[in-house]
């Protein structure tokens, strides 16, 4: 049997999960039980959390794999068991008489749940009736029973069908549906509490704000250069062929969307660049970009205040932080890793990582943008040859805020702010609707002893400053 209690000793590991729990915890309160989904890509912790869940209200947690039908019900009555006693011996024929019997013994012994049914998909795949078979168990013999259910699952395509669309079996019967997002940047000084300034900028750089990989990193002593290399850049790290098991393990996989992230992580922005790079024609790769963004995987940009339906000026980018730096550093570098020495795979990686960190940098200020005043959803412009503006944002009121991004290693010094400064005022602004007034920023990790934080009206934002509050 599985040791929960050594779940549990990482502080990160439920970091920002309170809310989720206590949304689980309402779901035992109901008289007439409840179904509950849980969804999320791989690795933000959702089976961390729903087993925090059965540990604390006396559950049940099964995690499904790809066995025989036959064998999965024998392993789900055998996980049943150690709640009904006696369940596991009797060789169910179908899901069917196995769930009725859960309600009938559940009833009877007033065991109410939790029961967690994680990887979901898995048993779609090799039983196609089993979601109709839960619909009407959830419908009728649950219910009378009180049962309260979770279903899980990484395969976030799979699980839209079978929970969320209008003609999917389980629409409509779940009581909530909790989509387990990767942790927000302001996790960063609990989850890494020695990492300070620049450090912490690394570290959001190198692993997002993926629970897995913050485990794995806080596991490691020195700088985060150094895990980036014993756990990505080395061919034994545990994180060397992450990309390809993450699509692997995707319901149906989504190991043929491959070629496009590798295109995208080796700088095609545009469609016809990324067509062009993989040997396709550009009218032929809708229906796979749409799919990674499905995922998370990938994210459309268009300029701000442009409108989202126009396509001929967007862009494509890889949303994940790990997995950009996955694909800029390790996909085109994999031979010559293999034979590398730590040293050399070291000196590969700070090549790219200016670049991997400003781009971190930039999108660490837009989000955190609306927390700094009235200012809606920030976003990046650029239009021809035009100076680009890093992050644009427009209040309500008409106000306009305008920054640029600096991802200095080196506390920003007086003459480098002066220096900056200068070009932001005399930079022209953005095409916007009409603008009431103007405020310029300066965002840097971080200044030196006795800098201010303006400058010929030009604000400067830090880093800490970005992380104190609560990103959206």
């Amino acid at each position: 049997m599985m040791q929960l209690d050594i779940m549990f000793n990482c502080i990160m590991l439920f970091l920002n999960r309170e809310s989720e729990l206590r949304v689980l915890a309402s779901a035992l309160r109901q008289t007439e039980g409840a179904l509950v989904v849980v969804s999320g890509r791989r690795r933000v912790g959702k089976t961390r959390l729903l087993l925090e869940w059965v540990q604390r209200h006396g559950g049940v947690y099964f995690v499904a794999d790809e066995a025989t039908p036959a064998l999965q019900r024998r392993y789900f009555a055998e996980a049943i068991s150690r709640r009904l006693p006696g369940f596991e011996q009797v060789e169910y024929r179908d899901w069917r008489s196995l769930l009725s019997r859960l309600a009938t013994d559940a009833r009877r012994l007033r065991f109410r749940g939790p029961i967690v049914i994680d990887e979901l998909p898995y048993l779609v795949t090799a039983s196609p009736e089993l979601p109709s078979v839960l619909q009407q168990w959830v419908d009728h013999e649950a219910r009378e029973a009180g049962l309260v259910v979770a279903l899980a699952g990484s395969s976030q395509r799979m699980m839209q069908g079978l929970v969320l669309d209008a003609d999917a079996p389980l629409y409509g019967r779940a009581r909530a549906h909790l989509v387990l997002e990767p942790l927000a940047p302001h996790w960063l000084a609990k989850g890494f509490p020695s990492r300070k300034g620049f450090e912490r900028l690394l570290t959001w750089t190198a692993w997002g704000g993926v629970p897995r990989y913050w485990e794995l990193a806080a596991s490691l002593k020195g700088p985060v250069e150094a895990a980036i290399v014993t756990l990505v850049l080395d061919p034994m790290g545990p994180l060397h062929l992450e990309p390809d098991r993450l699509l692997l393990e995707e319901r149906p996989s989504a190991a043929d969307l491959r070629p496009l992230l590798d295109a995208i992580g080796g700088g095609a922005q545009r469609v016809s660049e990324i067509a062009s790079r993989i040997g396709r024609p550009a009218t032929s790769l809708s229906r796979a970009l749409e799919r990674l963004q499905g995922l998370g995987l990938v994210a459309r940009e268009v300029p701000f205040g442009v409108s989202a339906r126009d396509s001929k000026r967007s862009l494509y980018r890889i949303s994940d932080p790990f997995l950009r730096l996955w694909f800029r550093v390790v996909a085109p570098h994999r031979g010559a890793l293999a034979l590398a020495t730590n040293a050399e795979r070291r000196r590969l990686l700070e090549v790219h990582l200016p670049t991997l960190t400003a781009t971190a940098f930039e999108e660490l200020a837009r989000r955190a943008v609306p927390m700094l005043g009235p200012w809606a959803p920030a976003g990046r412009w650029w239009q021809g040859s035009s100076p680009e503006w890093d992050v644009v944002s427009q209040a309500s009121d008409g106000a306009l805020l305008v920054g640029e991004v600096k991802a200095w290693r080196k506390p920003a010094s007086p003459a480098a702010l002066r220096a900056e400064v200068q070009r932001l005022l005399v930079r022209p602004l953005p095409e916007a609707g009409p603008v009431t007034r103007v405020e310029r920023v300066l965002f840097v990790p971080a200044v030196g002893p006795g800098v201010g934080l303006k400058h010929d009206g030009v604000r400067i934002v830090t880093l800490d400053q970005l992380l104190a509050a609560p990103a959206s």
